[in-house]
């Protein structure tokens, strides 16, 4: 059904490409026999499935309100000489704007400093503010870990744990991999192993809006606030983000002052490894790729795979965007 993809994939040596449409695998492409069954790294994949455990920890009461303060978690926040610290909410985290100052690409490198701590969670919390709460987007996998510490706390069990009970167990996820930090604490950054297949599976729980076969695992209303932008990043990973979810959109029309575009949110993990979910198209896509520092990569998504889901549809089915006049 994808000659055009099939041919234009092939020298890219992807380690898999998967595309539903309308609940239907359309496209199946993996490197090799083997790769459809091997756990791979997702890499920061693994931040949108812990966006989701916290969702469901939500809805069962188990943790509070996105506006609780992150130091009903971490008491030493609210003794913090920088009184801004003390304003830091659960929002915040999710958002990646607590305003830490944080290097998670080049220069002083935060994240590798933080996994060879001792104690992940204290790094990031001892690290200075660089900007009031709720200002400023700063990728910051050390957020994530905060999170995934939050999720233990508030469980009374290890995110691990609860993935199995309230995730992983109903979307039939049943081989994994996750790292955890030297206290026990799974990495809520990183860290994950899945296959491309289970990758899929949870695109579509999202693109069913919480729903698997029936049985209503995330509630809608906070799928869609997960998913939608909350803030935006900047270089060198420029887009809107939301609780852990990246967003953007594709216009097919892009040089026209008013044209339509295929909206999407999407998880995103180092060296090529992707979760998109494009509701307009009733479509899940998951790329995944070799790690690995190479020239820079083709963007498949935008490239190759956008430009064939918006020829699927009616112009009705996409959004209208119009470009602001040069005065405004």
């Amino acid at each position: 059904m994808y000659p055009a993809l099939t041919a234009a994939i092939a020298p890219l040596n992807l380690r898999s490409c998967l595309i539903s449409r309308r609940g239907r695998l359309e496209f199946e492409h993996y490197r090799d026999s083997a790769t459809a069954r091997e756990i791979a790294k997702i890499n920061s994949c693994t931040k949108s499935i812990l966006s989701a455990l916290l969702c469901i920890a939500l809805d069962r009461e188990l943790l509070p309100g996105p506006e609780t303060l992150a130091s009903e978690f971490f008491p030493t926040l609210a003794s913090s000489d920088d009184r801004r610290k003390r304003k830091i909410t659960l929002e915040h985290l999710l958002t990646m704007t607590a305003g830490f100052e944080w290097t998670e690409f080049g220069g002083r490198n935060s994240f590798p400093r933080m996994t060879r701590s001792p104690n992940w969670v204290r790094f990031v919390l001892e690290q200075p503010l660089a900007d009031e709460p709720g200002k400023r987007m700063e990728y910051n996998s050390g957020i994530s870990q905060l999170l995934s510490s939050i999720l233990t706390q508030a469980s009374g069990m290890t995110a691990a744990r609860f993935a199995e009970m309230r995730l992983f167990g109903p979307l039939g996820i049943e081989e994994y991999e996750w790292e955890s930090d030297p206290q026990g604490i799974y990495a809520g950054g990183f860290g994950m192993r899945l296959r491309p297949m289970d990758m899929l599976k949870f695109g579509q729980l999202y693109l069913r809006n919480g729903r698997w076969e029936n049985r209503s695992l995330i509630p809608e209303e906070l799928v869609a606030r997960s998913v939608r932008t909350a803030a935006l990043s900047e270089d060198p990973r420029p887009g809107g983000y939301g609780w852990h979810w990246w967003t953007g959109s594709y216009s097919p029309e892009p040089d026209r002052s008013s044209c339509r575009r295929l909206d999407y949110f999407y998880a995103r993990g180092y060296g090529g490894q992707f979760i998109y979910v494009v509701p307009a198209a009733d479509a899940v896509v998951v790329l995944t790729k070799d790690q690995g520092k190479r020239q820079k990569p083709i963007d498949v998504f935008r490239e190759f795979i956008a430009p064939e889901l918006a020829s699927r549809l009616d112009p009705e089915e996409l959004g209208l965007f119009t470009k602001p006049k040069e005065n405004e």
